[in-house]
């Protein structure tokens, strides 16, 4: 996993594109600012597996496995559990490092940690990667999905892989957290991706989650995300090497993958930060854009770069199917996204910005009054800078102080 300084945000220098690169949250799974260290221990990947998984469709995954970190200690009772939920394109490494020499912690470092928010003195910190994980090359990531062997056919499952939703990503995680004899969570908290989870959680499993944190993220894919997630598709289904799927004995569809994943962090940033940090600069000093087709701008080669070193470690049938499991997502998995979120009886902790060009904020906003509409608690803190819905990632130590007093309610 590429992994990259914030810093390298300022005014940008031509030599300074690589760290840019690697900053970019979406598309390489992991940022950093210049804060201290949060989780100060190295960071064991383990492998959960179940003999079998049956869908929410009724189809049946046999040996499924996903990877799993944790940080902090497991108390006698049981019950000092947080479980951290991620995003599209992220795993399951929020915090810590596997090896000193790792260039950068996990995504939110900065709030999980001994004396931190997510205070791993007092809780047990648990995150997992998904079904279908976008980083099926990665090393560090295990993942059941199109990429990995059918244990009946012996090859790769490709689009034979059933159609898995948000609510079964929750349904492995409830599976993990059973085989640590863990049935309370003091917390689930997620961002983007990571939120529709926390939101089914709680509406699914409410005897189970006491507080929930869902940053950025609303409780429906309403009908015009459902078309941008189409869009992030559509480069993988016209390259020719997609092949409908069937491409794992031959080329890969490695073109199309890396004009999805540009699509993806175009949206996830927010033109502000675009403007203010490239301006109209060019690509290369001396190539002005209008002498030729191939002349770019600094904006375009960023984004160019950063897909292809992105994907890879990704999969693109992965990808797919992602895109397909959060255009079903309604909370409580039905048509009824209102009754899904008033299932939720936990206090709930809203976080989000108002820059967000992924989840509306008026749609955040509506979420929250139909989580409260009888009577929950739901608060919230609106995040402060020119990100847009990366300011979920990148800004979040903004909420330490709100995050810590809500866990100690």
């Amino acid at each position: 996993m590429a992994n990259g300084d914030e810093r390298a945000f300022e005014k940008p220098r031509y030599r300074s594109i690589p760290g840019l690169i690697a900053s970019l949250f979406l598309m390489v799974g992991s940022v950093i600012g210049s804060q201290a260290i949060g989780y100060d221990k190295l960071v064991e990947k383990r492998v959960f597996g179940m003999d079998n998984y049956r869908t929410q469709g009724g189809e049946d995954i046999p040996s499924l496995k996903v990877g799993w970190e944790a940080y902090g200690t497991l108390n006698e009772a049981k019950d000092n559990v947080i479980l951290i939920t991620h995003y599209f394109s992220g795993t399951s490494h929020a915090a810590g490092r596997y090896d000193e020499d790792d260039a950068a912690p996990g995504y939110w470092d900065g709030i999980i940690g001994p004396g931190k928010p997510l205070d791993t003195d007092k809780y047990y910190v648990i995150a997992s990667d998904t079904l279908v994980n976008l980083n099926a090359k990665d090393p560090k990531v295990t993942t059941t999905g199109p990429a990995t062997t059918n244990p009946q056919t012996g090859e790769p499952w490709g689009l034979d892989f059933p159609i898995v939703t948000i609510r079964d990503f929750v349904e492995v995680q409830k599976a993990l957290l059973k085989s640590q004899g863990i049935d309370s969570l003091q917390a689930v908290m997620g961002a983007s991706m990571g939120s529709l989870q926390a939101y089914e959680w709680a509406s699914a499993y409410p005897e189970m989650v006491e507080r929930v944190i869902p940053v950025i993220g609303s409780g429906v894919a309403n009908a015009y995300l459902i078309g941008w997630l189409n869009a992030w598709a559509a480069p993988i289904k016209v390259d020719p090497h997609w092949n409908d799927g069937d491409y794992y004995d031959g080329e890969p569809p490695t073109k199309g993958l890396q004009e999805s994943l540009k699509l993806i962090t175009l949206q996830a940033n927010h033109w502000k930060w675009a403007n203010h940090t490239y301006d109209r600069q060019w690509a290369e000093e001396g190539m002005d854009p209008k002498s030729s087709l191939e002349a770019r701008y600094l904006f375009e080669k960023v984004l160019d770069d950063a897909a292809a070193s992105r994907a890879k470690i990704a999969d693109a049938n992965h990808l797919l199917y992602l895109v397909k499991a959060n255009q079903l997502f309604v909370t409580g998995d039905s048509s009824d996204a209102e009754e899904g979120l008033a299932a939720i009886e936990a206090p709930t902790l809203v976080i989000y910005s108002k820059d967000d060009l992924v989840f509306f904020p008026e749609l955040v906003e509506k979420t929250m009054d139909e989580i409260s509409a009888d009577g929950t608690s739901v608060s919230q803190v609106v995040l402060e800078g020119d990100r847009g819905h990366l300011d979920g990632v990148l800004s979040i130590e903004q909420a330490s102080d709100d995050i810590r007093q809500f866990l100690a309610q």
